[in-house]
C-alpha cells in the first residue's frame, strides 16, 4: 500500500472503536508531504530513542511479578531500531526477507484492524494489572474507573474505549482482567480469528509484529492457565503417577 492508501486506512480507523490520539497522529504523519511533495516519512530516520517511562514501566512490572508484555516489546523495538548499524549488516548478511502478502485487500485492511483493536485491549488491561499489583502492594486503594477517565483527555494514551473501560471498573471493581468484562470479551472474541491469520500470516512472510503476537499469546496462555488449570493439572499428576507405577 501506498503511504496514501495507508494514511486513509488509519483515518478511517480513527472513526471506529480504535478512535485514540496515536491512531490519530500516525495518519497526520503519513499524510504529510515535504516541501517537494514527497511523503516526510520516507525521509525519517528509522531510529526512534525514549525518554524511559517505558523503560521504567518494564522494570517496574517485573519487580512487581506482572507480565506487562506489551510495553516491554515496544521498548525492545526500540532499542533494536537503535541499532541501524547492526541492522544494515544484518540485511547484508541475510537478505530481504519479506515477502508480498497476497489476497483481498480490503479483507486484510479489515483482519489488520481487528487485530490492532484486540493488541490494544490487552495492552490496557496489562497495564491495569500493574496498577492493581501496586496498589495492593503500597495500600493505595486506587479506583480504577476515575484513572480511566483521567485518560480521556491531554495523553497519549487517549482512547475512545477509556469510558468502557470505566464502566468495567465500576461494574466491579475488583475485575482482576479487562478482557473478563463482557464488553470486552465480546470483542477479543470477535476479533480472534483475524488475530490469529494476522499473527500467523506475518510470521509467514517476515514482518515483524511483536506486540500484536505477544498480546495474543498472553491471551492464550491466560485462558490455558485460568480456564484449563484443572485439566492441565489433572493430565499431569496422571503421567507422573503412569510414569512412577513404569
Amino acid at each position: 500500500m501506498s503511504n496514501d492508501e495507508m494514511q486513509a486506512v488509519f483515518a478511517d480507523w480513527n472513526k471506529t472503536e480504535l478512535d485514540s490520539y496515536l491512531v490519530e497522529i500516525t495518519a497526520d504523519i503519513l499524510g504529510y508531504k515535504d516541501e517537494d511533495g514527497e511523503a516526510l516519512v520516507e525521509k525519517i530516520l528509522d531510529t526512534a530513542g525514549q525518554k524511559g517511562t517505558g523503560k521504567w514501566t518494564g522494570i517496574n512490572a517485573l519487580d512487581l511479578g506482572i507480565p506487562l508484555t506489551l510495553i516491554s516489546e515496544s521498548v525492545f523495538s526500540r532499542c533494536l531500531s537503535a541499532l541501524k548499524e547492526q541492522r544494515v549488516e544484518a540485511e547484508k548478511l541475510f537478505g530481504k526477507t519479506i515477502t508480498p502478502v497476497v489476497g483481498d485487500k480490503q479483507e486484510w485492511v479489515d483482519a489488520l484492524r481487528q487485530a490492532l483493536l484486540a493488541s490494544k485491549i490487552i495492552s490496557y488491561a496489562q497495564g491495569f494489572m500493574l496498577m492493581r499489583e501496586a496498589s495492593n502492594e503500597n495500600g493505595w486503594d486506587l479506583n480504577y474507573g476515575n484513572v480511566a477517565l483521567m485518560w480521556r483527555g491531554g495523553c497519549i494514551i487517549r482512547s475512545a474505549f477509556l469510558g468502557n473501560i470505566r464502566d468495567a471498573y465500576e461494574a466491579d471493581p475488583a475485575l482482576a482482567f479487562l478482557g473478563s468484562d463482557d464488553y470486552f470479551k465480546n470483542i477479543l472474541t470477535s476479533c480472534l480469528a483475524a488475530w490469529r491469520k494476522v499473527s500467523a500470516k506475518s510470521l509467514e512472510v517476515g514482518i515483524p509484529m511483536p506486540c500484536t503476537i505477544s498480546a495474543l499469546s498472553f491471551l492464550d496462555a491466560t485462558l490455558q492457565l485460568v480456564y484449563r488449570r484443572t485439566c492441565f493439572k489433572l493430565s499431569v499428576t496422571t503421567s507422573v503417577l503412569t510414569l512412577m507405577s513404569v
